[in-house]
């Protein structure tokens, strides 16, 4: 199912500090920076190696990472895995009785299809499948 790890997420507070550090800690320079004020989060998507880091701070009280940020603070909150159909992975998991947050895939950034796997279905972790279209 899975063909590779597609990113890493993270929420952080602040997304220009976020950048800054892992730009001055960890060497990773390059990053882009989108604003999806419909989805209410900015997000910055730097690549390191095959794998991109995903760096999302919410811009208002609506977002999902919003609640995720007062419950939980500033970390670690997905893992990505791609795959090559997004439908046929989510009938598979469906089939396999594994707790979805999605049913059907939604719009992603840069071009892919989403879908979440609830954590309480994969031992806690936040997973969110991805397929670039």
């Amino acid at each position: 199912m899975f063909t590779d790890v597609d990113h890493i997420g993270i929420v952080v507070q602040d997304l220009e500090a976020g950048v800054a550090f892992y730009q001055r800690a960890f060497g990773v320079k390059e990053w882009e920076v989108l604003e999806l004020p419909e989805r209410h989060m900015r997000v910055a998507v730097a690549e390191v190696g095959d794998v991109l880091i995903e760096m999302i701070t919410p811009t208002s009280e609506e977002a999902s990472f919003a609640k995720f940020l007062r419950e939980r603070g500033q970390g670690f909150h997905h893992i990505a895995y791609r795959v090559d159909d997004i439908r046929a992975a989510l009938d598979q998991l469906r089939a396999e009785g594994v707790q979805l947050i999605d049913q059907e895939p939604r719009p992603g950034i840069h071009s892919t299809l989403v879908a979440f796997v609830h954590p309480k279905a994969a031992m806690g972790m936040l997973v969110e499948l991805v397929q670039h279209v």
